[in-house]
């Protein structure tokens, strides 16, 4: 991790500095933001097992 935050410039201190201005921006409402984000990461999860489980039901099956 230290090779790709040293490659694109970023510090420690940058990194602090842009956790303070999302703090200051989103401030009371960053739960509220985190829980609609953890959400919508569940829903894409579920999508994409749906699409895989159509898909295995929808092969033929050799096997018997």
């Amino acid at each position: 991790m230290n090779t790709l935050l040293g490659f694109m410039g970023i510090g420690t201190m940058e990194l602090m500095i842009v956790a303070g201005v999302i703090l200051l921006l989103f401030g009371n409402r960053l739960p509220k933001v985190m829980r609609s984000l953890g959400q919508g990461i569940v829903e894409f999860k579920r999508g994409v097992q749906g699409i895989e489980d159509e898909s295995v039901a929808d092969s033929p099956n050799d096997l018997k």
